[in-house]
C-alpha cells in the first residue's frame, strides 16, 4: 500500500486543480453518509470523527475514510489540535491502495471548499482578505482565497499576536502582502473577505462590522458549542453551506436558527446547488453573504482520487 507523506500531498497539489475537482465530485458521483462523530471516553471537548465515501455511477470505483481526532486543548502542550489518517481502497475489491496523511489532505480540501463556494459568494473584485486564526489551516485559505480573487491585501488575527505576526511572515515569503493586526474590529470592517478557522466557542465576529459587499467564510466550527459569528452576521447575511449537515452541526448555524434570528428557509443554498447552478449565488455587489462549512467526506475522497491518479496509481 502506497502512503502519501505531507510533503508529497504539498508537492502534488494547486488550488485550481483541487479545487476543479470539489467542483466535479459536488456536481455528482460520490456518495457520503452521514459522519460519525464520538465522544473520546465521553469527553465532550474530544472527538474521535469516522467520514466514509463512495464514487457511484458506473460501478464503485472507490471508498475512502477519515479517521480523525480533535483535541482543542493540545494548543497549550505545543501539539496540534487535529490529526487524521486517510485510507483510500478499491471499489471492487474493498482492498487498500493508499494512505495519506489526513490533516495535510483536510487542510488542502478544506481551503479548497471555502474558494469554491467564494468563487460564488465573494465580489469578484474582492482584494481585502482578514484571516481569523493562525492555526495550520489558515495560510492554506490564504493561498485558495487567492486562487479564485485578486487578493491584495491580507490582514492576520489571532489572539495570540505573535502566532499571528509568524503567519503573516510565512505569507510574506510567500509572496502576498500580509500584515498581522491587533484590532479585529477594524480589520474586519475592511475586510471584502472574511476567514475564520478557530475553535472558538465564543463569537468573534459581529455582524454590525460586515461592510457591504463582505463575504463571511466560516470554517472552524464543527460543533453545536463552537460559534466564530453572532445572530447578527446570519441575519444581516444571505446564507450558505457546504452541507445541510451544517444546519444541525455547526454553531453559526443552529444556534441563529434556535434564537430566531435565521430561519431554515433563509439558507440559500450548499455547494450541491450552487455547483449544479440550481441556487443563484451573490446577487449584487451591496449584498453580504456568509458560508458555513463543517467538512463533508466528499471532498476528502475527490481529493485522495485526485492524487492516486496522479502520483499513485502507476
Amino acid at each position: 500500500m502506497r502512503f502519501f507523506s505531507a510533503a508529497e500531498i504539498d508537492a502534488a497539489f494547486d488550488f485550481p486543480g483541487l479545487i476543479g475537482a470539489l467542483a466535479r465530485a459536488f456536481r455528482g458521483g460520490i456518495e457520503a453518509p452521514l459522519r460519525h462523530r464520538h465522544a473520546v471516553a465521553g469527553d465532550e471537548a474530544n472527538s474521535l470523527l469516522l467520514m466514509p465515501a463512495w464514487t457511484t455511477g458506473n460501478g464503485v470505483r472507490f471508498v475512502g475514510t477519515k479517521i480523525l481526532t480533535v483535541y482543542p486543548e493540545n494548543a497549550k502542550r505545543g501539539l496540534a489540535s487535529t490529526t487524521a489518517t486517510y485510507f483510500l481502497m478499491s471499489g471492487d475489491t474493498g482492498f487498500p491502495l493508499a494512505g495519506f496523511d489526513g490533516h495535510e489532505l483536510t487542510v488542502w480540501r478544506t481551503a479548497a471548499a471555502s474558494a469554491l463556494a467564494s468563487s460564488y459568494l465573494s465580489r469578484a473584485d474582492a482584494s481585502r482578505l482578514l484571516i481569523v486564526g493562525a492555526g495550520s489551516l489558515p495560510p492554506y485559505l490564504a493561498r485558495a482565497h487567492a486562487s479564485v480573487r485578486p487578493i491584495a491585501e491580507i490582514a492576520i488575527w489571532n489572539r495570540t499576536a505573535a502566532r499571528a505576526e509568524k503567519l503573516a511572515a510565512e505569507l510574506r515569503a510567500g509572496g502576498f502582502n500580509a500584515q498581522a493586526v491587533t484590532r479585529l474590529e477594524a480589520a474586519a470592517r475592511a475586510a471584502d473577505i472574511i476567514s475564520c478557522a478557530t475553535l472558538s466557542t465564543e463569537p468573534l465576529i459581529q455582524g454590525d462590522w460586515l461592510k457591504e459587499g463582505a463575504h463571511l467564510d466560516l470554517v472552524g466550527g464543527f460543533t453545536p458549542a463552537m460559534r466564530e459569528a453572532d445572530d447578527r452576521a446570519a441575519a444581516r447575511a444571505r446564507v450558505y453551506v457546504d452541507t445541510r449537515a451544517a444546519l444541525k452541526e455547526a454553531g453559526d448555524i443552529a444556534v441563529p436558527l434556535q434564537h430566531g434570528a435565521l430561519r431554515e428557509a433563509d439558507i440559500r443554498g450548499d455547494l450541491f446547488e450552487l455547483c449544479l447552478n440550481k441556487v443563484k449565488g451573490r446577487g449584487s455587489g451591496h449584498e453580504i453573504t456568509l458560508f458555513k462549512s463543517v467538512g463533508s467526506a466528499i471532498e476528502d475522497l475527490a481529493a485522495a482520487i485526485l492524487l492516486w491518479e496522479k502520483c499513485g496509481a502507476a
